[in-house]
């Protein structure tokens, strides 16, 4: 990659013609024809026009995206990018900073999330789980995301604040729950982005949203850092880990700081993992051998490496996040042609995952292929990469193991032939379009077989 102001930007790559909200909308409302669509027709690299302030370019190419990936971070920026997250996540999140301030808040945020400590969420985790799957129906289909979004939601909850009492944390979470809710109505989601340029506008939809949603979700979390700065008690939880956590210059995170944390791993990370494992049991239900290798091997304390490799093909064929943005400060020179400064580069984790020089057979659920071959650096992007890649990466995936491992070992799942789900929208990410449809066929008397161990 070569940057600089002495380059002359080539024109930008051809792509869907019509008016921003109209683009907007076909994105929206059918996210995953709408890219393949487009690749089809135009090729990639392809320009996507959202708004006035918003003109991105997609790329499914490995190449381009290990330069954006390996880039310096302070031209190519992923916080700007993210500026669309800004009015929930707040202006300090980790998503939406660039360096050094995005390094500063990524280094006081990733010791939680890694080695040893990950042990420490295995009892949240489980406890959820058991108490999740207890209350599913037997012989009767159901819509397996909300389970998962209030399982996912009491973990988060349970390893951020530390608290077990089911009152208070549904009195924290009520809030929160009320927030992700609303950014399901597609139509509010389209209403946000059409009203983004004037946020402050007395007709705006946003004055409602921050009213009725986004105060109410605020408050709790600055009551809960008031109650914590004011508590001498020792703790292990992420809140008082980021409380006491302090960056080179001894500084700590503020009051507003720690509220923006707070409300993107809450958001962020709860919503994400329960969408991948919603996506995972769709998808093993629609595939009876995979389920029934799967199952087996649980029972039998075989280990996890399939486990994995199921994991891995879910988050490869339904990706829960479509892309990854960079926002360019200059000329920039990706894949041998010249962008302009202001230009986003978006590379698509949903097109470089359905790549078939990459994945042979891309639309067949196959776990198999990971088994056989190491996932590529730049060709599973599941979680993004370089510098930002997703600080809950390694949480989310030891979540969806221990979480999977629970289901399959405690319950006979029935298969169908029903066709596949289609993939809708909640807020950012690509979420089954009925809800992730399963059944339970029997549940076992007693656990089956403890499972040999699930590797964080």
């Amino acid at each position: 990659m070569t940057s600089g102001a002495t380059l002359t930007p080539d024109p930008l790559p051809p792509g869907p013609k019509g008016s921003p909200p109209a683009v907007f909308a076909r994105f929206l409302l059918q996210p995953g024809k709408f890219l393949e669509d487009c690749r089809d027709r135009y090729s990639t690299p392809f320009t996507v026009r959202l708004s006035s302030q918003r003109t991105i370019v997609i790329t499914d190419d490995p190449a381009v995206i290990k330069q954006v990936f390996t880039s310096d971070p302070t031209k190519l920026l992923a916080g700007v990018a993210n500026v669309v997250l800004q009015p929930l996540l707040g202006p300090r999140s980790v998503l939406t900073l660039d360096d050094p301030e995005h390094m500063r808040q990524r280094k006081l945020l990733l010791p939680p999330f890694h080695g040893e400590r990950m042990e420490l969420y295995a009892e949240a985790v489980n406890d959820a789980a058991e108490r999740t799957i207890a209350g599913w129906p037997v012989g009767e289909p159901f819509a397996v995301q909300p389970s998962m979004q209030a399982m996912t939601l009491e973990v988060i909850m349970r390893a951020v604040f530390g608290v077990t009492d089911r009152a208070r944390l549904d009195q924290i979470a009520g809030p929160l729950r009320r927030l992700l809710d609303s950014m399901g109505d597609t139509r509010r989601l389209f209403l946000l982005q059409v009203a983004s340029s004037k946020r402050n506008g007395p007709l705006s939809p946003w004055r409602k949203f921050r009213k009725d949603l986004l105060h109410p979700a605020d408050r709790v979390l600055y009551e809960e850092i008031a109650a914590r700065r004011a508590d001498s008690e020792e703790r292990d939880d992420i809140l008082s880990l980021l409380l006491a956590a302090r960056d080179e210059e001894g500084q700590g995170l503020t009051d507003s700081e720690l509220r923006d944390e707070l409300m993107t791993l809450l958001l962020a990370g709860h919503e994400t993992t329960a969408t991948a494992l919603s996506w995972t049991l769709e998808r093993l239900v629609r595939h009876p051998a995979v389920l029934g290798r799967l199952t087996e091997e649980l029972r039998a304390g075989e280990g996890d490496e399939y486990l994995d490799a199921v994991i891995k093909e879910s988050l490869r064929l339904r990706p829960v996040v479509p892309a990854v943005a960079r926002y360019l400060t200059e000329p920039t020179e990706l894949g041998g042609r010249v962008y302009p400064t202001g230009v986003h580069i978006n590379p698509s984790i949903y097109l470089t995952h359905r790549r078939p020089d990459i994945y042979p057979e891309p639309e067949a659920f196959r776990p198999e292929r990971f088994l056989d071959s190491p996932a590529g650096t730049y060709e599973w992007i599941p979680f993004g990469g370089g510098t930002r890649r997703c600080l809950g990466a390694s949480f989310a995936l030891y979540e969806m193991k221990l979480a999977l491992t629970a289901i399959l070992t405690r319950l006979d799942l029935a298969t169908t032939d029903e066709p596949e789900e289609k993939i809708g929208r909640r807020a950012i990410t690509f979420t089954p379009g009925s809800g992730g449809q399963i059944e339970v066929a029997r549940r076992l008397p007693e656990p089956a077989v403890v499972s040999a161990g699930v590797a964080a």
